[in-house]
């Protein structure tokens, strides 16, 4: 019976990829994106994941954790021994993340004990020759017990288990596997963590078009009260003022008109939309044009509130600048 998808018969990498399309898929699918039409492709930059596991020689467990930050930023707690896994595991790290602060926190124990306990042979034959001369000084004396001689300072000594060079190598082969393992699930789950965050941003989105369309209709409109205005004020000012000149006059109003015109501030948000939801749907990590992309928004939302002449258009500046906060908070997750 032939397969539904043939090129996974071919291609490894399609074959290593394919799970985690579908997971994206179904996580998408759960969270309601496809279901608007719409699939992002965002990570976050938070997450945990534990990977353990053991044998006869020792027995580990890898805990990684990401939180937000503004580059990539790795840090390493290792056991004793270990240092060489530190270039290693930083490698791994970059290669799958662009941003977020990363820790990465080693816990192994050796399943025999660390230390064993040792004869001091140069202390213990001082001992011995020194109990020959009291023996010899004092012969009546009773000679030392070994329990004796085994109590007195410096005979017994520990020392520390060392492992060999081979053995250490293949833990270390062992240790690398585990840490790929932790990488997955915080992959994991940061893309899982994306998939909401970019059901939560394209909701914003749409509620930034929403406002940006009801003060077009109103921008619409403003050109005309405020040439209103501006006559009720001139006509005013002409019983007051004798000699004004009228096309200067009428000069001034026009400039005042086209301060106080938010079409192209609304444009601009326009603009800003589209390219927002381009960047959600992009593979590469989108988190700081995001980013830049809010504070452009905001400069927008300003100016519009600034121009604005109107209650209604005012209210919706507001508005526009409170979802654009909610927006840009979510971005500081974004990878």
């Amino acid at each position: 019976m032939g397969t539904a998808y043939p090129i996974l018969k071919e291609d490894s990498c399609a074959r290593q990829a394919f799970p985690r399309l579908v997971t994206i898929l179904m996580q998408a699918y759960s969270y309601g994106e496809i279901s608007k039409g719409i699939l992002v492709s965002v990570s976050s930059m938070t997450g945990f994941a534990r990977a353990a596991g053991g044998d006869d020689t020792c027995v580990w467990a890898w805990e990684a954790k990401s939180v937000n930050g503004k580059g990539l930023d790795v840090r390493l707690r290792l056991p004793r021994g270990f240092d060489a896994l530190e270039i290693l595991a930083r490698d791994r790290v970059t290669r799958r993340f662009k941003r977020g602060n990363v820790s990465l926190n080693l816990d192994l124990t050796w399943t025999r004990s660390q230390t064993t306990l040792q004869v001091n042979d140069e202390v213990l034959s001082q001992i011995i020759r020194a109990g020959e001369k009291v023996q010899q000084v004092l012969p009546a004396a009773h000679p030392p017990s070994i329990d004796g001689i085994l109590a007195l300072r410096g005979v017994l000594e520990q020392v520390e288990f060392q492992v060999e060079a081979d053995q250490l190598q293949a833990v270390e082969g062992v240790l690398l596997e585990g840490l790929e393992q932790a990488l997955d699930q915080l992959a994991e789950g940061r893309d899982g963590e994306g998939q909401r965050l970019g059901g939560v941003l394209h909701d914003q989105l749409a509620d930034i078009e929403t406002l940006s369309e009801q003060a077009g209709s109103l921008a619409a409109l403003q050109p005309e009260v405020l040439r209103k205005r501006l006559v009720t004020q001139v006509e005013a000012l002409i019983q007051d003022v004798d000699g004004l000149d009228p096309e200067r006059l009428a000069q001034e109003t026009a400039l005042l008109m086209v301060k106080g015109d938010i079409r192209e501030e609304l444009d601009r948000l326009v603009a800003h939309i589209e390219a927002a939801r381009d960047l959600l749907g992009q593979e590469d990590p989108a988190g700081r044009r995001l980013d830049f992309l809010c504070q452009e928004f905001n400069r927008e939302a300003n100016t519009l509130c600034s121009k604005s002449s109107d209650t209604q258009l005012t209210r919706i500046g507001l508005e526009l600048k409170a979802v654009i906060e909610q927006f840009r908070e979510q971005v500081q997750n974004i990878e």
